[in-house]
């Protein structure tokens, strides 16, 4: 479990996410802005933004509460015992209050008004499926590199991931239910309008779920330590890993490091 105050984790969630909101609704604006009717540039550069930004709150932050931003990623980390779920539950309003809170700088920081609620209209088919894929990869690329010892690449394997994902889903890939709440107070490029939120919640959960399901069969080995070190490695201990583990499920510890033994930061 990660040793930082849970104060100082849900500060660095608040922060992060509200970070992470004015990035991501920041970006469209100003994309809107200088490619006015390029829908294509304006995805790009609203992509590449968000990827680059991405890892870089993911570096800033990740340190204290591992940067999660996503209340999907706090419940999978959970459910494999890297966070309490007590402290699972505590990061949800810190990360909704913060992607709210960042929807709202953005929309300032462009000279509108500081709520203005999305009419975007999201909710199809197509697009349920493609956020419950966006979030089965997320969760995938998260936990693969924590048990495969390689949890300090994370930060740019989920901007990265992300970034893509922008273009291979229908959706724009929000895989995250607190940016898709907060993207609800801008009704600018990456906006959605509430009657669409509740299905693509729905989609991430599903995702999430599923994603659980995927990684216990493909790491069967996943322990609390391999958990609490997703996206960033945040605590000072660690139990050795128990012996002959790497072996069971053909995932071994980065090369030149014994396992048990962790990256140092």
């Amino acid at each position: 479990m990660n040793d930082a105050a849970l104060w100082r984790r849900l500060l660095a969630e608040l922060l992060g996410s509200a970070f992470l909101a004015a990035l991501v609704i920041g970006s469209g604006i100003a994309a809107q802005r200088l490619s006015p009717g390029a829908t294509g540039l304006e995805l790009l550069e609203n992509a590449a933004a968000t990827a680059a930004g991405l890892f870089a709150i993911i570096l800033m932050f990740g340190p204290v509460s591992g940067g999660h931003f996503n209340p999907v990623v706090s419940f999978a980390d959970a459910a494999f015992g890297g966070l309490s779920w007590r402290d699972a539950a505590a990061y949800l309003p810190a990360q909704v209050a913060g992607c709210t809170a960042g929807a709202v700088a953005a929309n300032l920081m462009f000279a509108l008004p500081a709520v203005s609620i999305s009419a975007k209209h999201r909710a199809t088919p197509a697009h349920f499926l493609s956020e419950i894929i966006a979030t089965l990869g997320l969760i995938l690329v998260i936990f693969a590199l924590a048990r495969s010892g390689r949890s300090r690449a994370a930060p740019a394997a989920v901007g990265a991931y992300i970034g893509a994902a922008y273009f291979f889903t229908s959706s724009a890939s929000f895989a995250n239910p607190a940016i898709t709440i907060g993207r609800m107070f801008s009704d600018t490029f990456a906006g959605i309008a509430p009657s669409s939120a509740p299905a693509f919640i729905a989609a991430q959960v599903i995702g999430g779920a599923l994603a659980v399901g995927v990684v216990r069969a493909l790491y069967p080995g996943v322990t609390p330590a391999d958990a609490a070190d997703i996206i960033v490695p945040h605590h000072q201990g660690q139990a050795a890993a128990p012996a002959g583990r790497a072996g069971s499920d053909g995932a071994g510890p980065a090369r030149g490091r014994p396992p048990g033994q962790r990256q140092p930061r």
